[in-house]
């Protein structure tokens, strides 16, 4: 028979059964069900069962219940702050500034020229994604000129019509015989 896991008593079981009852967290709930129903003497195996962890995870949460407490319980990325921004908010500002106006080579902004805006101004190394990024969150867009339309034959221009017309027509025509022919008729 395996061995049954201990539980340090940071609550006694009638306190985990209660939190995990009220709990309205997912996660939060899920670790104190899998503490609660490990401090009542059920396997480790059963508890896998019932709550859809592996027994694996549920060893490590017990590891860092016993050495922490209550507070190694719940989805902890809440805590996590994220990497720091590479450009402080006086850079940003700045970059805001750049792009309302006309992109340094004349033409119109993208993320491969915030990007090399950013590189030669701030002295600062970004990808061509994170130039896209803060191009986007800047409200930009990434505007193009339309190509130029080419002048062509007015006669061509109603010949092509003609064409199309007599496509749709004779596509139109063969739906209607086939499905004259699936409704049995000729």
């Amino acid at each position: 028979m395996p061995k049954r896991i201990s539980i340090t008593p940071h609550l006694t079981v009638d306190e985990l059964e209660q939190r995990y009852r009220q709990s309205t967290h997912p996660t939060e709930r899920s670790h104190y069900q899998i503490i609660w129903l490990l401090a009542q003497g059920r396997p480790t195996e059963e508890v896998a069962a019932v709550t859809g962890y592996s027994r694996d995870w549920i060893y490590e949460l017990v590891r860092s219940y016993n050495r922490i407490g209550t507070g190694s319980l719940g989805d902890l990325r809440r805590h996590n702050p994220g990497a720091a921004p590479k450009l402080h908010e006086s850079q940003q500002a700045q970059l805001l500034e750049a792009v309302r106006g006309s992109a340094p080579d004349g033409g119109l902004w993208n993320g491969r020229k915030v990007t090399d805006y950013v590189k030669e101004v701030f002295g600062i190394t970004i990808t061509r994604q994170q130039g896209w990024v803060y191009f986007k969150q800047m409200e930009g867009r990434l505007r193009m000129p339309y190509p130029k339309i080419q002048e062509t034959d007015l006669a061509r221009q109603e010949e092509r019509k003609k064409e199309v017309a007599a496509e749709g027509k004779r596509s139109q025509q063969g739906v209607s015989r086939r499905y004259r022919r699936d409704l049995g008729g000729s």
